[in-house]
Order: structure tokens, then sequence, then C-alpha cells
């Protein structure tokens, strides 16, 4: 079985040591990011914390990317995907970063 990233993201939402730390803001847009030349996608999907640094916007109650669309865990897309940080490309399907991600959402692993 092979792990299908649309039909999980995971690891679009707010890590568990991220919350108990308090954050809110995601992961950052770096200097450089493609998304930072869409304003109107940048006004929708981040946020400029007080050091000037845009942040993806982190929503809801499942603490998700602004971007993710659709059910975590059960199909998802990207509303960036091809503007995306390279944060967000750092994830790899399979990875240990991946399967903790899985694990922390409940979201099933290949046996």
């Amino acid at each position: 079985m092979t792990l299908d990233c649309q039909a999980c993201g995971a690891c679009c939402t707010n890590p568990e040591e991220n919350r108990a730390e308090g954050f809110r803001s995601y992961l950052e847009v770096e200097r450089g990011a493609r998304l930072l030349k869409k304003p109107a996608l940048l006004r929708r999907y981040a946020a400029r914390g007080d050091d000037g640094v845009f942040h993806l916007k982190i929503v809801g109650a499942d603490q998700r990317c602004a971007a993710l669309l659709g059910a975590v865990g059960r199909r998802v897309t990207c509303a960036i995907y091809q503007l995306r940080p390279r944060g967000c490309r750092l994830v790899e399907a399979g990875s240990d970063l991946c399967l903790r991600y899985r694990a922390e959402r409940g979201v099933n692993s290949p046996a």
C-alpha cells in the first residue's frame, strides 16, 4: 500500500508541538517564495507577523492550513500547491515526519 497525500493532509495541520506552545501561525513563507508575488492569494492564505514575516494562516478547530481544502484523512487538495512555500515541500510521503503527523491526526498508515 502506498501513501496518498491527497487522501491525507495531516502534514498541513498545526503540529502538536506548535499547539502545545500556543503557536497559531503555520509555515513561514520564505523570502523569494512565488506566493509573495500573488498579492490576492497571499492575503487570503497568509498573515504577516509582528516581525514582518508572512506565515500561512491556520483556521478551524482542526488547526489546518487555510489553503488545505477537503477533509483531513479522506480527500484533500492544496489551493496553492504550485506556489506553496519551501517548508511545505519538506515533508515526503512515508518519511518519519509524515508518519508522525499522520499518527497525531489519527490518519491510518499502511500496514
